[in-house]
């Protein structure tokens, strides 16, 4: 049952768009610059003295100017403008005498999406993701960073974009090499994402590597029913792992199941136990999954190790609205929702959860103005994720989303395209060459 999708062919892996002076993007992936206005010939005085009589600049005379928030543009600009390097000139000649494994270091260290217009180079520099050298050295190289991966069906045609947080900049993806039942996102993990869906009256999933173009479906559980999923994937082992909880129409009789890749199969673990879910969001951190319970109240918490299910009794704060689990690093467990009953007193709050008094610690509010031009509406929907302490939040009908950075304690606009709308569907993720399918 395992398939492989077909490698893409040269040049037409990434579209790039590229970013404008004022950091936004259009929507369909085009860049978008806003002419200057022409200025009038001859010098200007701005100087106060250079005009007729004198000007009292003391504070107490000073006319006070209220401005309003600074928009997306302004936002963009300032967070997401792009750097730009002058032109270095290279010698042909010593450049082409470079030994193999010197040019595959040099290879590894180029940013992944920019490896398939290096591709157009020569066929030497086109067969590098088949070649077992470069992909050595680029396992060895820190990650590219985190990136946005948008997926949504144009006209029943998957579509893919990326957004590059370390370059800044949107990247199309395509994602053609899909079967036509991957509907349904379900995550990304160490370089790889998982999809699900319906083929006639069969659940699949299965797992690919979007750089490579390559997939295959995973065998069929033993219960073979639409099931909440995360991927895992552990880079050391070089392996990976799809945990399946519970039925997401409510059915609790079916059993816990986890599929090993180094194995290629499902093994069955011990059922949840009966649990009212406030939500299907889960969270995966520490070897541990979590999901959020209303009865009984608190959190229940699945660890890989053993298999077996525990419930953590972390009452959630009052007047918690809608709340979000997300994974930090390491150990690290956040709870993001929105607090108040009223659309006038409602804010955004992040919480971390303290493992050893289980009870969730504030740690962040959202600005005022942040969350006016996130939600418009008191009961507007919003979306929320997380990686490596970033969490991105997503609101419907909005071409832009907001990005927290826990350490840092910045937040920052990301626009220039449809993060979330009425079918799109978002998640982080870490583009790798050397991720593997099996």
């Amino acid at each position: 049952m395992d398939c492989s999708g077909h490698s893409s062919k040269s040049g037409s892996g990434v579209c790039v768009a590229q970013p404008v002076e004022n950091g936004g993007f259009g929507g369909d992936g085009r860049c978008c610059k806003h002419a200057s206005p022409p200025r009038s010939g001859g010098s200007r005085n701005t100087s106060p003295m250079g005009r007729g009589g004198s000007r009292n600049t003391s504070p107490s005379r000073q006319k006070v100017v209220k401005t309003k928030p600074r928009g997306l543009d302004e936002e963009t600009l300032a967070t997401f403008g792009k750097v730009v390097h002058t032109d270095v000139q290279m010698e042909d000649n010593i450049w082409a005498m470079l030994p193999e494994d010197l040019l595959h270091e040099i290879l590894a260290r180029v940013p992944p999406f920019l490896i398939f217009r290096l591709r157009l180079v020569c066929k030497r520099w086109n067969s590098l993701l088949q070649d077992s050298s470069f992909l050595k050295f680029h396992s060895s190289v820190p990650s590219h960073g985190p990136c946005l991966l948008t997926f949504w069906k144009n006209t029943q045609i998957p579509q893919c974009s990326v957004f590059s947080l370390p370059l800044k900049t949107w990247y199309r993806i395509p994602f053609t090499f899909l079967p036509p039942w991957a509907f349904w996102l379900v995550g990304s993990s160490g370089g790889l994402v998982c999809f699900s869906g319906h083929d006639g009256l069969m659940f699949k999933t299965l797992v690919c590597n979007p750089l490579t173009q390559t997939w295959r479906a995973l065998p069929s559980m033993h219960y073979n029913q639409q099931r909440q999923l995360i991927l895992v994937v552990d880079r050391v082992d070089r392996s990976f792992k799809v945990i399946a909880t519970s039925d997401i129409y409510g059915d609790k009789s079916l059993p816990t199941e986890v599929y090993d890749s180094k194995i290629d199969s499902w093994t069955i673990h011990q059922i949840m136990p009966a649990v009212n879910l406030c939500s299907s969001k889960m969270a995966y951190c520490d070897s541990r999954l979590y999901l959020e319970t209303l009865s009984p109240l608190g959190l229940m918490m699945y660890r890989l190790d053993t298999g077996h299910w525990e419930h953590i009794p972390a009452k959630f704060p009052r007047s918690l609205l809608d709340g979000y689990l997300v994974a930090g690093t390491q150990k690290r467990l956040f709870l993001v929702g929105r607090i108040g009953l009223y659309s006038t007193l409602q804010s955004m709050r992040i919480w971390e959860l303290d493992h050893t008094k289980f009870t969730w610690v504030e740690i962040s509010r959202m600005p005022p103005k942040y969350f006016r031009a996130l939600l418009r509406l008191s009961a507007e929907r919003f979306e929320c994720f997380g990686q490596d302490n970033l969490i991105c939040f997503t609101s419907w009908n909005q071409g832009k989303g907001l990005l927290y950075d826990v350490d840092k304690k910045i937040w920052s606009w990301i626009g220039g395209c449809a993060l979330q709308s009425y079918n799109n569907q978002v998640c982080f993720y870490d583009p790798r060459f050397d991720a593997s399918i099996y």
